[in-house]
């Protein structure tokens, strides 16, 4: 393990978090929030010395040429999530507005994707504040690995291991033959989606700001607001068709969006998973659409606007809302807390288990069936085609198996910390799937400022889990990884 390396590396990182706050900077000396601007500064101030000093350890190694080992790229994106929200913690503490501990869950929720807050009143916020926590939205959204080797020299060979280690999805396949080019491509689509739907917004009736920051927090499908009502201030159909437009294209994998700008949209069509997908949010509409009407009463029209706009919400893991859905029959809630389980496309800025996941698991399961009735037939599973190696599909169902243990752990946790057993279970697959909102503590109109602090404590480790995909944090913790020996 190169110490030097990794501390090289997180220097130029620290340095970039620094550049990332420049943009609320502007906006708090344009809109003259002294204090505002005066954190701001302090917070790259920090950053800069934190960098320096990191670089200093670094010892002058270069990373552009210096190969990071598999070790070193699971430390370095380890480390620089934890690093960066450590970093993005620092406005909300030095403005005063939190506590230390709803400072860090604020900034790993914001950075996770998860958007659950721990604000009671947003509007209190300055404009500054509000922009910089979506820009952590859309800064964790495709990855702060991702956008560092879009916008920085690359790190040698050794990049690979770090796009692996923050990529999602059971496969981690690049569309290009170099990472760098493959990280510019995936900035460059997610930089156009953004300015698309800012756009949008603005034409549907949204202030210039508020579309900026809800276009940021959308395709980044982290879901922070800059209204204590959220979407429901606007009570805009038109608006909320657009908002649900976003959130599941956000989803689709923007890998294959990649894939379509070079072999046209037949690319997007033949997509299993993207199929599948849009499939599941139909299937799950319309199933909730006939059971509000059977057990409320609701009108179909009015019952189709709040449910495909909170199916692409909850299916995305956005959790924008714009009714509160913790009031639905319980038929419904089990629907969405499934769409919450499973979440959207791998390599999309969604979170939750991913639909190729999925996918997997059910084909799996019927390749089992099929040899227990044809034991000599050899049975293979094929997703868009090709067949999926059978290395692959055991981390499917090792992940699997580690996504349910994480999932049981901390409901436990928050069930001796006094949390409802059915509210804590909701609240334990929201946060691991990066929604945020569930039920009951947790429902579609409450923070997180109502869990009790270990639960906050704990959820931010389970935010980083359901980030990171589980393995790349768990390694951070054994002391084997940090041995310094060759062979990896």
């Amino acid at each position: 393990m190169n110490f030097n390396l990794i501390a090289a590396v997180l220097s130029t990182m620290s340095l970039t978090a620094g550049a990332a706050l420049a943009a609320p900077l502007v906006l708090a000396l344009y809109y003259e929030e002294g204090v505002g601007g005066a954190d701001f500064l302090l917070v790259m101030l920090v950053c800069l010395i934190i960098s320096f000093e990191l670089k200093r350890r670094g010892k002058g190694l270069d990373p552009e040429t210096t190969t990071l080992t598999v070790r070193e790229g699971i430390a370095v994106t380890g480390l620089g999530w934890i690093m960066m929200s450590l970093l993005g913690m620092l406005p909300y503490l030095f403005s005063g507005y939190m506590t230390p501990l709803d400072c860090f869950v604020e900034s790993v929720s914001g950075f996770s994707g998860t958007g659950a807050t721990v604000i009671e009143d947003v509007e209190a916020l300055p404009r500054s504040i509000l922009l910089w926590r979506s820009l952590t939205n859309w800064i964790g959204g495709l990855g702060i690995i991702v956008i560092f080797m879009a916008i920085l020299p690359q790190m040698g060979r050794g990049a690979m291991y770090m796009f692996r280690a923050e990529s999602s999805g059971p496969t981690k396949d690049r569309q290009l033959p170099r990472i760098r080019d493959n990280a510019k491509a995936l900035f460059l689509i997610y930089v156009s989606f953004t300015s698309a739907c800012a756009l949008v917004y603005g034409l549907c009736g949204m202030g210039w700001f508020s579309a900026w920051n809800h276009a940021l927090t959308t395709i980044a499908t982290g879901g922070f607001s800059i209204y204590n009502d959220g979407i429901n201030v606007y009570n805009n159909p038109a608006l909320e068709v657009c908002m649900a437009f976003f959130m599941l294209i956000s989803s689709g994998s923007f890998a294959m969006y990649v894939v379509a700008l070079r072999r046209g949209k037949r690319a997007i069509l033949q997509n299993t998973e993207f199929r599948v997908y849009l499939l599941l949010n139909v299937a799950a509409a319309a199933l909730i659409v006939i059971d509000l009407w059977v057990e409320m009463g609701m009108g179909m029209l009015e019952g189709l606007r709040y449910t495909v706009f909170h199916v692409a919400s909850i299916s995305s893991t956005t959790a924008f809302v714009t009714y509160d859905f913790d009031g639905w029959p319980a038929f419904s809630k089990g629907i969405l807390l499934l769409l919450m389980f499973m979440g959207g496309c791998a390599g999309s800025t969604a979170g939750g288990l991913k639909i190729s996941r999925v996918v997997l698991l059910v084909k799996m399961l019927q390749a089992i069936a099929w040899q227990k009735l044809h034991p000599q037939m050899v049975a293979q599973v094929k997703m868009n085609g090709q067949v999926v190696p059978e290395e692959v599909l055991f981390s499917v169902a090792r992940f699997f198996f580690a996504y349910l243990m994480v999932d049981v752990i901390f409901a436990i946790v928050m069930i001796l910390d006094g949390i409802p057993m059915l509210e804590a279970v909701s609240v334990a697959v929201s946060t691991l799937g990066s929604v945020g909102p569930g039920f009951g503590i947790e429902g579609a109109m409450s923070t997180y400022a109502l869990l009790p602090s270990a639960s906050k404590a704990f959820a931010c480790l389970v935010m980083f889990l359901g980030r990171l995909e589980i393995f790349t944090v768990i390694a951070l913790f054994m002391p084997e990884f940090w041995r310094r020996r060759q062979g990896w």
